[in-house]
C-alpha cells in the first residue's frame, strides 16, 4: 500500500468514526437539557412539586432539568407550548388531569388529550379549604352556614378554570347545597396572596402549595377534601366529618410529553421519574409538602387522564362545566 492509499484509507476511517459518533449522539437520550413546563405561576402546587423533583430527575437522567413557568388560561398556555414542542421527550408538561382533559371541554384550545404522550404520575395531593387567620369563620360549619344564608356572596378563590380546585368547588357547592362567588386566578400563588390580604373569603387549594402559609399562621385550614384526615394536619376534619357524605377530591400530578415521542424515550423518562421519586430526600420532602409521591406506569397515568376526560365531557354536556 502506497502513501496515497494509506492516507485515503485513514481519512475514510476518520469519516466513518465521526459518522458513527454522530449517530450515537443522536440516539442517546436525553442529549440536551430537559425542560419541565409548569402551566401555572410560581408558588402553586405543580410548581412546588416540579422544583422538588427536578434535582433528583436531573441526577437520574444525567442532564440538566429546567423548570419553566408558563402561566395563563387555566394551564392552556403551558399545555399548548408542550403540545407544539418537538416530540423527542426534552420538553415535558407537569400537569394535573384537568389542564389536558377538562379545560378542552370548557373552552377552545389548540390541543386535546390525544396531543400528549403520558410519561407517568408524580404525586397525589389533598385539597384543603382555607381562610386567612383573621377570618370570622371559626370552622367549616360556620363557613357553610354563612354560604347557605348568603347565596353567591361568599367568595372562593381557585388557581384557574378547569383545575382540580375549580372542579372541587363545583363538587362542594353540590354536596353542601350552596352557591359561592367563584374567583379564578392564574395559579395558586396569586390567589394565596389575595386570600391572605383579605380580597377573597376562602380558597380551595392543594395542601402542597399552602403548607408554608398554614405553618406560618397566615392561613387557617378549615377542612380537607380527602377521604381521610391528612397526617400533616391531624386536627383538621374532613368534609365528610362536616356532614358531606362520601365527599372526596384530590389532585393527581404527572408528566406528559408531546404525542409521537419515541417509546424508548418515554421508557427512559418513566424509569428516571420512578428513580427520582424513590430518592428518600425527595419522598420525605413531598410528604412534608403534603403531596406524597405516587409513581405509575405510563399506561396507568393515561387511564387516569382518560377517566377525568370522560367525567369532564359529561359535566360539559350537562352545562355545569364552563369557563368563568
Amino acid at each position: 500500500m502506497n502513501r496515497r492509499q494509506l492516507l485515503g484509507r485513514t481519512a475514510a476511517l476518520a469519516v466513518a468514526a465521526a459518522c458513527a459518533a454522530s449517530a450515537l449522539a443522536a440516539d442517546r437520550f436525553p442529549s440536551k437539557p430537559v425542560t419541565l413546563i409548569v402551566p401555572f405561576a410560581p408558588g402553586g402546587n405543580l410548581d412546588v412539586v416540579a422544583r422538588t423533583l427536578a434535582p433528583a430527575l436531573e441526577k437520574a437522567l444525567g442532564q440538566n432539568v429546567i423548570v419553566d413557568n408558563r402561566a395563563g388560561a387555566g394551564g392552556a398556555i403551558g399545555a399548548s407550548f408542550v403540545a407544539r414542542a418537538e416530540a423527542d421527550g426534552h420538553t415535558l408538561l407537569v400537569t394535573t388531569p384537568n389542564a389536558v382533559g377538562v379545560l378542552p371541554q370548557m373552552t377552545k384550545t389548540t390541543y386535546k388529550l390525544a396531543s400528549f404522550q403520558p410519561v407517568g404520575q408524580i404525586a397525589t395531593t389533598p385539597l384543603v379549604v382555607m381562610v386567612r387567620k383573621q377570618s370570622r369563620y371559626a370552622d367549616i360549619a360556620a363557613l357553610l352556614a354563612d354560604a347557605r344564608a348568603k347565596p353567591g356572596q361568599i367568595s372562593v378563590a381557585h388557581s384557574g378554570p378547569g383545575t382540580t380546585n375549580h372542579i372541587a368547588i363545583f363538587q362542594l357547592e353540590a354536596a353542601a347545597n350552596i352557591q359561592l362567588n367563584i374567583v379564578a386566578y392564574k395559579g395558586s400563588g396569586p390567589a394565596l396572596v389575595d386570600l391572605i390580604g383579605g380580597q377573597v373569603d376562602t380558597m380551595v387549594d392543594q395542601l402542597s402549595s399552602s403548607t408554608t402559609h398554614i405553618q406560618s399562621g397566615a392561613l387557617r385550614p378549615l377542612a380537607v377534601m380527602s377521604r381521610d384526615r391528612d397526617p400533616t394536619l391531624p386536627g383538621v376534619p374532613t368534609l365528610r366529618e362536616a356532614g358531606l357524605a362520601d365527599f372526596e377530591a384530590v389532585t393527581a400530578s404527572g408528566l406528559l410529553a408531546p404525542a409521537g415521542t419515541p417509546a424508548a424515550n418515554v421508557e427512559t423518562l418513566n424509569a428516571a421519574l420512578r428513580k427520582a421519586l424513590a430518592d428518600p430526600a425527595v419522598a420525605a420532602k413531598l410528604v412534608q409538602l403534603g403531596s406524597p409521591g405516587k409513581p405509575s406506569t405510563a399506561a396507568e397515568w393515561q387511564a387516569q387522564l382518560q377517566q377525568e376526560e370522560k367525567r369532564a365531557v359529561a359535566l360539559a354536556a350537562s352545562g355545569k362545566l364552563k369557563s368563568d
